[in-house]
């Protein structure tokens, strides 16, 4: 039995349909690329929430709208899934001072943890643009589906951030130093170089979701458990991970340090090597190495210690320096407020960043009791 599509939110940003025993989420705020605002992530928590505790909800699913169409009909059905956070909303919050942007952050985090330890199916449909906080509530998914659309990044580096929601966790996790390479640089992948560095299950044709998402709501499970085979038997069986070839990316990205890395790029004839070396030239110098550090860090974290290690990451990026000094602010002036591209990195070569200054963005401002993910 089909239910009604249900607005939840003033702005009805995101879409919830109970279908069967299927819960399905769209995300539709298009016109941002699905950008996650905070009553968003409220909105996201709460109903994920419900489902995981209503034992009527066997399989979860998610999905984004793109900016062609109207909500429910064919045209305006996946195609972008979503694009991050709302990072005009961070600078205009970091500016004046507004507490919202601390709740931003310790909910959403508390959102991919919640993902990522989700006891029920829990599938991404994740079409088109995936990036920064799409990723985070993405990643924890039993199946992430990605398509020849899917265009995947943790670009934060670019805006003076650090690949965060969990980013380290993630990150850290691909195979050999692809995760420093992702981190650092900001790449682009597709669904195939996704697949092959653990960050997406399955590849369909984008013009199959439909039907897909349809099926979730029509298929009778008797228990999450009967969706667990459901899933495993539809996916699974057949999408077996090719194996990456990270040699290349390995004999840079393994280096100690950031001045390293770049040095031997730059010194390399390899055009691939020069050219991302010219990437790493355009971002943050400080938080390069920032996110190396990150990235080896959470190698060894659990989830949660490294979501509470990035929940005083973030807070330091906006109250290390505060207001308009903030190398995240700035980093987001340069690229979304003013965009004239040209942001004022502090320092703002690489060579000039000092050994010990990457140190203070690992300071947590809190207790252990008093930790605002102390609960995770």
């Amino acid at each position: 039995m089909t239910t009604e599509m249900k607005k939840i939110g003033a702005a009805g940003d995101v879409l919830v349909e109970r279908r069967g025993s299927a819960g399905l989420i769209t995300l539709n705020r298009p016109k941002a690329l699905n950008a996650l605002s905070l009553p968003m992530v409220r909105e996201l928590l709460g109903i994920l929430r419900a489902w995981r505790d209503d034992p009527e909800v066997r399989v979860v699913a998610i999905r984004g709208t793109n900016k062609i169409g109207r909500p429910g009909t064919p045209d305006s059905l996946f195609g972008g899934f979503c694009a991050g956070g709302d990072i005009r909303f961070f600078h205009q919050a970091a500016l004046a001072g507004d507490a919202a942007l601390d709740d931003f952050f310790t909910e959403e985090y508390t959102l991919n943890h919640l993902v990522q330890t989700y006891p029920k199916p829990y599938i991404a449909f994740m079409d088109g643009v995936v990036m920064g906080g799409g990723m985070g509530i993405s990643q924890g998914a039993r199946v992430r589906i990605v398509t020849e659309r899917t265009k995947m990044a943790m670009p934060e580096t670019n805006i003076g951030l650090f690949p965060d929601v969990g980013g380290g966790y993630f990150l850290s996790r691909c195979p050999g130093h692809v995760g420093e390479y992702l981190a650092l640089t900001g790449e682009t992948i597709g669904a195939d170089e996704a697949i092959g560095y653990g960050l997406a299950d399955v590849k369909l044709e984008a013009a199959a979701l439909p039907v897909l998402w349809d099926e979730l709501g029509a298929t009778p499970w008797g228990s999450a458990a009967e969706a667990d085979q459901w899933i495993a038997s539809k996916f699974i069986a057949d999408s077996a991970r090719p194996a990456s070839v990270t040699g290349q990316i390995d004999a840079y990205f393994s280096l100690l340090r950031v001045k390293h890395i770049v040095d031997a790029l730059e010194k390399s004839e390899d055009r691939w090597a020069r050219r991302t070396a010219a990437t790493l030239r355009k971002r943050s110098p400080l938080m390069l190495h920032v996110v190396l550090e990150q990235i080896r860090k959470a190698r060894g974290m659990s989830l949660a210690d490294d979501l509470r290690m990035e929940r005083d990451m973030v807070y330091q990026c906006f109250h290390l320096r505060p207001g308009a000094e903030s190398e995240t602010v700035e980093g987001i002036r340069a690229l979304a407020v003013d965009k004239d591209y040209k942001p004022q990195w502090k320092p703002a070569r690489i060579e000039d960043v000092k050994p010990g200054m990457a140190d203070a963005f690992f300071t947590s401002p809190w207790s252990a009791q008093t930790h605002p993910l102390r609960d995770l």
